[in-house]
């Protein structure tokens, strides 16, 4: 068989993921703040990109500058003629009348130093040991353990690690850690939840022996509520051991809790739900975000062949082009967000109107469909966007999730399901709590609702709540 090589001509229909249809792909799944860097990023490297800034000039303002720029700056004498001023000696003289300010001390003045912060777990021991030891033997090892504390406040790693690293010996390390041990908040610098319920038990005031018995051997017993088997064990009255068992609820297994080293994130809205005179209309949030513009200096370039050459008007030409699909990719996810957004407002209106219990499940095909676009595009435009309505801030993807079965005849939200689930634990009876079997039998009798009793266990550890053995109060 012989090969020989040969030209064919054939048509083939395919994607080609140009440059520009990728930044337009990128633009389009960007959060507000993500955005925002992005347009300042492409204002800086395209120089043919400019912001517009809108400045309204009052008229009384306008005719004082006007009047000042046409006054002569001489004044007349006694005979009637001009005189010329020094306006630097003028200058000078009143510069006497101005508070003295040294120029150090306002380089040196930092504005950030005004900000408050809150204070770290880190932060507030490391406070108390400088304040309680100054001997380095206690310092260096006391400085490592409270570095190597999380954020509830415990110690996971072991002291014959610590004790290479501080250069001191095992039994200054201990010291070191009962110390802090010591330091508020109570219960800080434990290694377990045994230790740390320990640690509180025992500065109290009064003494606890039964509830440090149950927390030192009968830890895993407690949680399971047998009471009359801790009973039998200490060989107490069960009175006792209810009273051991309501004090040891009242400690804190996260002493460190409270204090926190994260900064509060706020979220800002990229769109707006708003009800004006009974109608719920769409309103994108520009706040902050620049408005862009072709350059008109570099536009006269362009229209000027002579005065521009080859190479110059080339890289004026590709910056131009590049400023325009930028700004055209912009708008265009501007459209997609308010478009996608009225088919919420059109899919989920009874929601805006009255609150969760009116949640209907909804999908991304079916927006998709409603707007004729592609479901990706859909997924794209949906994340990291957040819209303020009329029900309070929700992600745009919360809006989006299927449906469950009914004995009524409609498919209901799993959102509100889940809400249903969450409003009868919140509000069951602490002696009697509910289990997951009979939510199940609650809401198929009352909403019509049938799910498994697996499906109210998913959603009860969603919502954090522990099963019904371990919500029961003593």
């Amino acid at each position: 068989m012989a090969f020989e090589a040969k030209l064919s001509l054939r048509q083939v229909q395919k994607m080609v993921m140009t440059p520009m249809l990728q930044q337009a792909i990128h633009l389009l799944q960007l959060s507000r703040m993500e955005l925002l860097q992005a347009v300042r990023q492409e204002v800086e490297q395209n120089p043919v990109l400019e912001e517009t800034i809108e400045e309204v000039e009052e008229p009384e303002e306008a005719a004082a500058v006007s009047s000042v720029a046409e006054e002569p700056a001489a004044e007349p004498n006694g005979n009637g003629d001009r005189v010329e001023i020094d306006w630097d000696s003028y200058l000078q003289d009143a510069s006497d009348y101005r508070p003295s300010v040294q120029r150090e001390s306002i380089d040196r003045f930092d504005s950030e130093s005004l900000l408050t912060r809150s204070n770290s777990l880190q932060d507030h021991l490391l406070f108390q040991l400088h304040l309680a030891v100054r001997d380095d033997e206690l310092l260096r090892p006391g400085s490592l353990i409270i570095g190597e504390l999380d954020d509830n406040g415990y110690l996971r790693s072991g002291i014959e690690e610590l004790a290479p690293l501080a250069g001191v010996s095992g039994e200054s390390m201990e010291s070191a850690l009962r110390l802090i041990q010591g330091f508020d908040p109570t219960g800080v610098g434990a290694r377990d939840l045994r230790e740390c319920l320990l640690i509180q038990l025992r500065t109290r005031p009064e003494e606890h022996t039964v509830a440090e018995a149950i927390v030192s051997s009968y830890l895993h017993d407690l949680e399971r509520h047998r009471f009359g088997k801790i009973a039998a064990a200490l060989k107490t009255s069960l009175r006792e051991v209810q009273e051991a068992a309501a004090l040891i609820a009242s400690l804190e297994p996260k002493p460190g809790k409270n204090y926190s080293s994260e900064e509060p994130q706020y979220i800002t809205p990229d769109v707006y739900i708003l009800k004006i005179d009974g109608r719920l209309l769409v309103a994108l949030n520009e706040d902050g975000l620049p408005r862009l513009r072709v350059s008109r200096y570099y536009r006269q370039i362009l229209s000027k062949q002579a005065l521009a050459s080859r190479e110059a008007r080339g890289y004026v030409e590709e910056k131009m082009r590049s400023a325009l699909w930028f700004i055209r990719s912009i708008e265009q996810r501007k459209r997609t967000l308010i478009k996608v957004t009225e088919s919420l407002v059109k899919y989920q209106r009874d929601f805006f109107e009255y609150g969760l219990s009116h949640l209907k499940p909804l999908t991304l095909r079916e927006v998709a469909d409603d707007i004729s676009m592609h479901e990706s595009t859909i997924s794209r435009v949906t994340t990291n966007k957040y819209v303020q309505t009329p029900q309070g801030l929700f992600g745009l993807k919360y809006f989006f999730h299927r449906g469950i079965s009914s004995t009524v005849g409609e498919v209901v939200s799993s959102r509100r399901v889940r809400d249903l689930v969450r409003r009868y634990l919140t509000e069951e009876d602490s002696n009697k709590p509910l289990s997951d079997q009979k939510i199940v039998e609650v809401l198929a009798k009352v909403h019509g609702v049938e799910i498994a009793r697996r499906t109210v266990a998913k959603y009860r550890g969603q919502l954090k709540i522990p099963s019904s053995s371990q919500r029961r109060y003593v």
